[in-house]
């Protein structure tokens, strides 16, 4: 992602920071509420692994013990995130999450495949790059007229190449909000950019990705 792509879009006011309120509860009872934040949000974070994991370890690599390794690290980190509290826990968690599966990609696949090890680089945190090969998987998983499984992975293939005329924060963009279900508020924090640069981000990049899907014949 070119760096300049970020710092233009991050002039406007960032989205606002967590509730006074459960930030105490975090000083006094941490751990209870990184658990009561975990369980909550459990089938979002299982939805983010489960798009972004390499599909050659997910056979072999479960969900839980990703969710269960980042809430490990998760209360290691809780005294970092009170003194620099620019995120919502959703988000924040979410980012350890994220965090968390690239430590599983580098570990199982080690240099085996570059794009496991690429990442964003956002204010200084580092989160997996949504690469045209998991947009492409989900995409052509939604075409049920595609039933047979080499048809599927030629689709696949020849989508994954269009969509690599996208840039990287336009994929990402798209990732977080039609895939993930993440809000227009949610993306901005993700992104560091403001909710209308996301916003309008977005709207071009769907915009972009419905073209690349009509000459293919597919749909959002």
């Amino acid at each position: 992602m070119p760096e300049s792509e970020i710092n233009d879009d991050a002039e406007e006011q960032l989205p606002p920071k967590e509730d006074p309120a459960l930030l105490a509860r975090l000083r006094s009872d941490g751990e209870q509420v990184l658990a009561e934040a975990f369980d909550a949000n459990r089938e979002r974070f299982w939805h983010l692994i489960s798009f972004r994991m390499d599909r050659r370890i997910a056979a072999r690599i479960d969900a839980d013990d990703v969710l269960q390794e980042a809430f490990v690290a998760a209360t290691k980190r809780l005294e970092h995130y009170l003194r620099d509290e620019g995120y919502t826990l959703f988000i924040w968690l979410r980012m350890i999450v994220a965090q968390t599966l690239v430590d599983v990609h580098r570990r199982h696949l080690g240099t085996e495949k570059r794009s496991a090890g690429r990442e964003i680089s956002i204010r200084g945190n580092q989160y997996p790059q949504t690469t045209s090969v998991s947009l492409a998987t989900q995409l052509v998983a939604s075409q049920t007229s595609v039933s047979n499984v080499v048809q599927r992975g030629e689709m696949g293939q020849t989508l994954s190449a269009a969509l690599d005329q996208m840039s990287p924060l336009d994929q990402e963009v798209i990732a977080l909000r039609h895939f993930e279900g993440l809000t227009n508020v949610e993306a901005a924090q993700v992104l560091a950019i403001s909710v209308t640069a996301a916003s309008n981000r977005y709207v071009r990049a769907l915009s972009r990705l419905k073209v690349i899907l009509e000459e293919m014949n597919l749909e959002l």
